[in-house]
């Protein structure tokens, strides 16, 4: 069984260190073995028994479906098995949350994904991000490098939720929401 995480974020050391790029941040957690290949940094790994593709689209944020509809189809994976990972900033800084299809909720990069695949119906991981901004700078905060409180807490939010991604593949989706969702 095959299955493809995507973590969402922006190619290049501008944004290296923001927070719209904590979906990247998740799946280096999982591997430093990547290659840049078509739309994205991609690599394989595999757990428990299953086979994993890891991909960073290169197309931007906004544009994200194009890689994640590319790598869905050139590796023969059903939308069931697709987790896509990125910032959220309705949720508080810390806060994982699961889900198996949903709205795009304001995010671009879903947006692009559900016109891209042709639905929402695939699972997400939002990675709380907090909302310390005020009305209408959204854009400026999310690509905004972490706070010195946020940036010593990261290590553990990434690995929770890289642990929660592995989880998906191998335990399901409900049992990985039973387990990580707070």
């Amino acid at each position: 069984m095959k299955f493809l995480i995507a973590g969402l974020g922006n190619p290049g050391p501008k944004y290296e260190d923001t927070r719209h790029n904590v979906g990247f941040r998740v799946l280096e957690d999982l591997t430093d073995d990547w290659k840049s290949e078509n739309l994205g940094d991609v690599a394989r790994i595999r757990h428990r028994g299953k086979q994993i593709v890891l991909l960073k689209p290169s197309t931007f944020m906004n544009l994200s479906g194009k890689a994640v509809r590319y790598w869905l189809q050139a590796e023969k994976i059903p939308k069931e098995n697709l987790l896509v990972v990125m910032d959220d900033l309705h949720l508080e800084f810390g806060r994982l949350r699961l889900r198996g299809k949903g709205s795009d909720a304001g995010h671009n990069g879903l947006k692009d994904i559900d016109q891209m695949t042709g639905g929402n119906n695939y699972a997400r991981l939002r990675v709380g991000i907090g909302k310390d901004f005020h009305p209408g700078q959204q854009a400026d905060y999310v690509l905004s490098e972490w706070n010195p409180e946020e940036r010593d807490a990261l290590p553990k939010l990434v690995e929770d939720a890289a642990a929660a991604c592995l989880s998906f593949c191998a335990h399901g989706l409900a049992n990985t929401m039973s387990a990580y969702n707070r």
